[in-house]
């Protein structure tokens, strides 16, 4: 098998779906302060903001605007913790809630949508893969330079 000839098509199917802006709505919906909705709503509804800037990959300052966002619309509470007053507590509040149920609900359903134009063979085969590149993909980035 020809590799090098598989790469150049990999790489031309991702520029067309980056190209469709596809990754813009999954970006959003994995990034910024829907994802630390969904985080913290995921995650009992209490978390350290340390928690989301680790999950997500981020600087605290990018999860602190984040969050400044997410509690001037009132979706959000912040509170310092009794037992460590170093500690800051984001809790979701019940508008919170409601807002990242909608939003997981639309998540899964565009997901669904994806696997559904897929086929049954093609989705299953795709969910293999993607789990497969999940778990070659810290190989690659330990000696991948660009």
């Amino acid at each position: 098998m020809n590799y090098d000839e598989l790469a150049v098509k990999l790489l031309e199917n991702m520029k067309a779906l980056f190209r469709a802006k596809t990754h813009q709505r999954i970006n959003d919906a994995m990034c910024g302060e829907a994802f630390g909705l969904q985080y913290i709503a995921l995650n009992g509804g209490s978390v350290l903001p340390g928690d989301i800037s680790a999950e997500m990959n981020v600087s605290s300052a990018r999860v602190a605007a984040a969050l400044n966002n997410l509690e001037n619309k009132g979706l959000i509470t912040r509170r310092t913790d009794k037992n460590d007053r170093r500690k800051v507590i984001v809790e979701i509040t019940p508008e919170g809630r409601e807002i990242a149920e909608k939003q997981w609900k639309n998540i899964v359903d565009g997901a669904t949508k994806l696997l559904n134009l897929l086929g049954e063979n093609d989705a299953r085969e795709y969910v293999r893969i993607m789990g497969r590149m999940t778990e070659v993909m810290p190989e690659l980035w330990k000696s991948w330079s660009l």
